[in-house]
């Protein structure tokens, strides 16, 4: 096996170890259509703000997520450039859609604008 199918291989071994844990993988299959911001996941998933900022930190250094600072805060999207976003969004294309999270927390009030 040459060099760059071992790179190849491992890169992909990676990213799929990221997206098995339930939690990075519904926070991947909402970016997917969204931009969201640390807030909303806490929120939606009901875990501590450390906690989500660990789980969007591994997805960064990754390279499967980038964020965007605005004032005081930092919202998350999907890395387009990243050498796996292909696989990514093929993989994110057979689960179902999770914007009724996104409705759930518009519909308290908590789907906010962080601007």
């Amino acid at each position: 096996m040459s060099i760059k199918s071992m790179v190849e291989i491992e890169g992909t071994a990676s990213v799929l170890k990221l997206l098995g844990d339930k939690t990075r993988l519904t926070m991947m299959k909402l970016l997917q259509l969204n931009e969201c911001c640390v807030c909303e996941f806490v929120a939606m998933f009901e875990i501590s703000q450390p906690a989500i900022s660990q789980h969007l930190r591994k997805l960064r250094d990754g390279g499967l997520v980038k964020e965007t600072r605005r004032g005081q805060w930092i919202h998350y999207s999907m890395n387009k450039e990243s050498e796996h976003y292909q696989l990514v969004q093929s993989l994110l294309d057979y689960l179902p859609s999770q914007e009724k999270n996104l409705e759930e927390l518009k519909e308290k009030g908590l789907r906010i604008s962080c601007d």
